[in-house]
């Protein structure tokens, strides 16, 4: 075994692979780049080496900086996590040139994955089941129209390197399959650097069941069993489970069958994932194989009970695999679900910024938290927005939801917007509960898990939540001075001539709610919108998130709540729903839009122009797409916010601009 190792990544899975090395009596060290020089895994690790900037390509990309901090550090082995330079055939080359162990498959049997078209071809020659489509190297568009017509519609248009959902297109007529070349081939040669693709039959309503391999070096290949990933949004998956609701005993014998029959024609060594996509049949055809450790792979730990990092390092130490196949037991089930900074009603926009609050379930026996930064630091832009991985795990599926639903209930993001709630209403969700899911069910019926009106109740609560901290406050004050049976420490809103009357506003997204509260001592009537709501018998109760509740009758209805507040904002959850609402001066004037009424079309966050589709003299409609930014691992299209003629085009091509930064302008 190895006695230093380096982890060639940052985030949540260099924490994991440091705890894991750390429990083996492993020395580690981290590099970082300008942006992590605080971040949570450079202050885990047993030491730390700067590698250069913080964009990816002047940092976790370089892989001689890395070289180089492995040689000055003494490590024998580099851990390359997962993206970054993770499946990058020439960089686990010069590690292995350098003289030190790769903790991954080798150099060769990347390449014989790394592209999907060869692949393809690849597992179709080793009796794998591929789907029908085109992988050749003659790229023109007119060849590839050609074949889009022999192969059928629909299909799929896919970048022949990489992964992570970039680089995909689902085409439905002849009509639509240039522009969506052309889009896909630009996505992928910014994603990859290489603009190769590949068309392949779409099957309508699939699953998305991937099978967790291991190698070793002396010949030997198993398999731990599947995930399920069909919830996913735009090719990025949401929510993995294990097992598969979907597979039957002889479904899972014959795919685990046909991963490791994959793993041997490629002479896999170490972790790896055999992708299938599956028909409603069950007639399974390979996809790709992900030649590293995956986001997902602590649902296989939780229902194996494995450590797979550790197994890693003893296979890339030279030691057989710690098991065999028939060894491999499985126990009740395990779900994960990704917390990100981003926002869902805004398109799942990534955002950044200071995490003001993050709060998340105790780790347990049932609930997991895999996560790379804490309260106080930093969701950068120059990387993927994830928060944590919150997985659970319980006997058996109904079980493993109910733990999951309890343990985001418990889930707290302040700071940079975030898809908790998202998440919340998909594991309610009956495609979820009734394990119905295909893998473009979210991008069908994504209205079912974004947007909510405000509720007469809620707001309600809110009110009185406010309420009765300001009468708890004044009554402390007035405790506290030189008169403390005076009248004015009635919080009330008593006033001669008129009944006691109270105004607050509150805020919601974008809409805002004023107030006014009659009563006191948790009896209130409450008005807002046009409505009245009488609540009776409201009282807080508990110190914590988990315990602070708000119970009371509105409208004679029993509801209880648990609450989340301070001076700023006060949360809300039932249950099944939360509720965010920012409490607002009540006399503070309501200011314009930064946009100027329509006129400017802004940058929605800091990134970089990849397409300027309009000239100052056009004329535009609402919703006319003009421009694309390439911003934390996405593209992004930008749209008129009105009717109008250019006035001035602010950004070129290539160039990097900051949030809100003007971009277009509309003559007004």
């Amino acid at each position: 075994m190895f006695n230093k190792i380096l982890i060639a990544n940052r985030g949540e899975i260099a924490c994991r692979v440091i705890r894991t090395a750390r429990r083996l009596g492993i020395a580690t060290v981290a590099v970082y780049s300008e942006a992590d020089a605080n971040a949570q895994h450079v202050r885990l690790a047993d030491e730390a080496w700067p590698i250069g900037g913080p964009r990816p390509q002047d940092s976790y990309l370089r892989g001689d900086a890395i070289l180089e901090a492995a040689k000055q550090s003494g490590a024998q082995a580099i851990h390359p996590g997962y993206g970054f330079l993770s499946e990058n055939a020439d960089f686990a080359d010069a590690v292995k040139a350098a003289g030190l162990a790769f903790i991954g498959p080798s150099g060769d049997s990347m390449r014989r994955m790394g592209s999907k078209a060869g692949a393809k071809d690849l597992m179709a020659a080793a009796g794998v089941p591929v789907v029908p489509g085109y992988t050749g190297e003659d790229q023109s568009p007119d060849l590839l129209a050609r074949e889009a017509e022999r192969i059928g519609f629909p299909l799929m248009i896919k970048a022949a390197h990489g992964g992570g959902g970039k680089g995909m297109r689902i085409v439905r007529s002849a009509g639509e399959f240039l522009p969506n070349l052309e889009s896909c081939q630009r996505e992928a040669k910014s994603a990859f650097g290489r603009d190769r693709v590949l068309l392949e039959r779409y099957i309508e309503s699939p699953r998305h069941i991937e099978i967790q391999v291991f190698g070793d070096s002396h010949g030997n290949a198993i398999h731990l069993g599947e995930r399920e990933c069909s919830a996913q949004r735009r090719y990025q998956k949401v929510l993995e489970e294990s097992p598969s609701p979907f597979v039957t005993p002889e479904l899972r014998a014959a795919m685990g069958a046909a991963a490791v029959q994959a793993a041997h024609a490629i002479d896999y060594a170490n972790a790896g994932t055999v992708e299938f996509i599956v028909a409603p049949s069950g007639e399974f055809f390979f996809m790709e194989i992900n030649t590293r450790l995956q986001v997902e792979h602590p649902v296989t730990e939780c229902v194996t009970g494995l450590d797979l990092v550790e197994w890693q390092l003893r296979i890339a130490a030279g030691q057989p695999l710690p098991l065999a196949q028939d060894d491999i037991a499985r126990n009740g089930h395990a779900i994960e679900v990704r917390l990100y900074a981003e926002d869902p009603d805004a398109g799942f926009l990534p955002g950044s910024g200071r995490l003001e609050r993050l709060r998340l379930p105790p780790p347990s026996a049932h609930v997991r938290i895999d996560s790379g930064v804490v309260e106080g630091d930093t969701v950068t832009i120059f990387y993927d927005p994830m928060i944590a991985k919150l997985i659970v795990w319980d006997e058996d599926r109904p079980r493993a939801l109910a733990r999951l639903r309890e343990a985001l209930a418990q889930c707290s993001i302040e700071g940079p917007k975030s898809n908790i709630a998202f998440l919340e209403r998909l594991v309610r969700h009956p495609a979820i509960v009734e394990a119905s899911i295909d893998t473009g069910y979210l991008d069908r019926h994504l209205d079912d898990f974004i947007g909510s009106g405000d509720d007469a109740g809620p707001i309600a609560a809110a009110a009185a939540v406010a309420l009765l901290q300001e009468e708890a406050a004044t009554r402390d004050a007035t405790a506290r001075s030189g008169d403390p049976s005076s009248p004015w420490g009635i919080a009330d809103g008593w006033r001669l001539g008129h009944a006691g009357q109270r105004r607050l506003v509150l805020r919601r997204a974008d809409t805002r709610h004023d107030i006014t509260a009659h009563g006191a001592g948790g009896e209130y009537r409450i008005e807002h919108d046009g409505n009245a709501t009488v609540v009776a018998g409201a009282r807080l109760a508990g110190p914590h998130l988990a315990e602070t509740g708000l119970s009371a009758r509105f409208d004679e209805r029993g509801w209880r709540f648990r609450i989340d507040a301070d001076a700023r904002r006060i949360l809300l959850h039932d249950g099944e729903r939360r509720w965010r609402y920012e409490r607002v001066p009540a006399y503070q004037a309501e200011h314009a839009g930064a946009d100027g009424s329509g006129d400017q079309l802004v940058a929605p966050m800091p990134g970089r122009i990849v397409l300027v589709r309009v000239a100052g003299g056009d004329s535009v409609e609402q919703g006319q797409e003009l421009l694309v930014m390439e911003a934390m691992k996405m593209e992004l299209s930008l749209k008129a916010p009105r009717d109008g003629v250019v006035a001035q085009v602010r950004a070129a091509e290539g160039e990097f601009v900051d949030a809100d930064a003007s971009l277009v302008t509309l003559e007004t």
